[in-house]
């Protein structure tokens, strides 16, 4: 069985994965439920839709924040987070351009 060298391993930069998982995956939170608010079925004036979008970013933020920790590096955690944000924010603003 081989041995994992110590740059393959996972580094444990535990204080910097949580920092980067908590804001930006906070930010990538709010990008998917404003996608779903504005641009989901019925838009903004639908009935619940607002205590669901509520509670919906705690569903998504939450995971976000524990996924932080499977990725290699602290540097590794910001890049995928900054391009996945970068994604998110520019397809609602295309979707709010396009309306």
């Amino acid at each position: 069985m081989a041995r994992l060298l110590p740059q393959d391993k996972i580094q444990p930069h535990w204080w910097r994965k949580s920092l980067i998982s908590f804001f930006l995956g906070l930010l990538l939170s709010y990008g998917i439920v404003a996608l779903f608010a504005w641009f989901g079925p019925g838009g903004l004036e639908m009935g619940m839709k607002v205590q669901f979008n509520m509670w919906m970013l705690s569903v998504i933020w939450l995971p976000l924040l524990a996924f932080g920790f499977l990725f290699k590096t602290a540097k590794t955690a910001l890049l995928w987070l900054l391009i996945a944000n970068a994604v998110v924010y520019l397809i609602f603003v295309s979707l709010w351009w396009l309306q």
